[in-house]
């Protein structure tokens, strides 16, 4: 993990500490959503964001002011959603407790309902817990016969489901 990284991250999660009380985990699937599609284009509109989280427009609107009110975005009516730069931060980590849980379900052999699990753990994971599943992640990636011995483990055991 570089530096850098690392920094942007532990923003992320002292942000994220700050707005615990303020933000539900349908915000930040919003937010972590809003982030995602920020890194291929510099705005979104209400309808699209809707889309991509399969709910209502008028839903996405209601949440979108939250967030608007929170300074985590900025949005007109009928216009567009940019992130703030503390929207952001926030963002980024979100994104990075999504893939830090989905990494390890993936490693586990979780294979059905993948997103469903990541989304039901990653809300109520721990700092301390992502940051030790973070470098369990980093341990396998870089000792992948730890990973085939576990797989072996599994078979043998019966484990698979």
């Amino acid at each position: 993990m570089t530096e850098n990284r690392k920094f942007h991250t532990v923003r992320g999660y002292q942000l994220l500490e700050q707005n615990k009380r303020l933000l539900t985990p349908a915000m930040e699937d919003y937010l972590e959503m809003i982030y995602r599609n920020s890194l291929e284009e510099d705005y979104l509109r209400v309808n699209s964001l809707a889309e991509l989280l399969n709910v209502k427009a008028s839903s996405a609107t209601k949440m979108v002011q939250k967030l608007a009110r929170l300074e985590l975005v900025d949005y007109k009516k009928y216009g567009i959603i940019q992130l703030t730069e503390s929207g952001k931060e926030i963002g980024s980590f979100l994104l990075h407790r999504h893939n830090v849980t989905e990494t390890f379900l993936q490693f586990l052999g979780v294979q059905d309902r993948i997103l469903v699990e990541t989304e039901l753990i990653e809300h109520n994971i721990s700092i301390d817990t992502l940051e030790l599943i973070d470098a369990f992640n980093q341990f396998i990636k870089e000792n992948p016969e730890f990973a085939a011995r576990f797989e072996l483990f599994k078979k043998q055991a019966d484990k698979i489901p």
